[in-house]
């Protein structure tokens, strides 16, 4: 297990097609679901919940879902984009051991939350933060994480029974895999390329 932060988060990648479905460790995934708890939070909301989705039934339905989205994604393609999104693997929902959906519940804290009058989406932020502290303590474990995009939030709430007033945000496929890749799939496949940091920085001014 590698424990140094820059190294952890230099290894870190979105996973699809690398994991083995090997069973995860009680203990392993305490861990990364409590790194994911410590994040921070607006008001200290602490405004996610986690549901963990073993049930292969369930992981089907979203699957076929997922399967459904990647193709009206695709009809929107044509000449070469469509060619290199024809050969991008873009889910291990059914490879993974288990996904974890990371969800938001903007209620939570409220009325009035300390830091949030001003910016509305603070408490989406958090949520990001425990997604993010997930993901790095996952990487440490060595284990993969793939965040699944290709779906639609009515879908996700019924398909779980989540509440109407909160947001699914995120489905992660979560496993033991075979490596992690040492270029970004997106990458890999030219679909797109990582900018150098210079490109992004603004001094005092944008």
């Amino acid at each position: 297990m590698s424990t140094d932060l820059y190294d952890v988060v230099r290894r870190r990648r979105d996973v699809r097609g690398q994991f083995t479905g090997a069973p995860i460790p009680g203990e392993v995934l305490d861990r990364v679901l409590s790194a994911a708890h410590a994040a921070p939070s607006v008001g200290l909301t602490q405004p996610w919940d986690f549901v963990l989705v073993r049930d292969p039934g369930l992981r089907r339905a979203f699957h076929e879902h997922v399967r459904q989205e990647r193709a009206t994604f695709a009809a929107t393609l044509d000449g070469e984009a469509a060619g290199t999104f024809a050969r991008i693997k873009i889910d291990g929902v059914l490879e993974s051991t288990m996904s974890v959906v990371v969800t938001y519940d903007a209620g939570r804290g409220g009325p009035g939350v300390l830091g949030r009058h001003a910016i509305a989406d603070a408490g989406l932020y958090s949520v990001c933060l425990a997604i993010q502290n997930l993901w790095l303590a996952a990487t440490a474990e060595d284990l993969g994480v793939g965040w699944v995009s290709f779906y639609r939030e009515p879908f996700v709430r019924e398909l779980l029974g989540i509440p109407e007033t909160i947001r699914p945000v995120a489905w992660l496929c979560l496993g033991p895999v075979t490596h992690l890749e040492t270029v970004p799939d997106l990458e890999r496949h030219g679909w797109r390329h990582r900018t150098p940091l210079a490109a992004a920085l603004h001094h005092d001014r944008w």
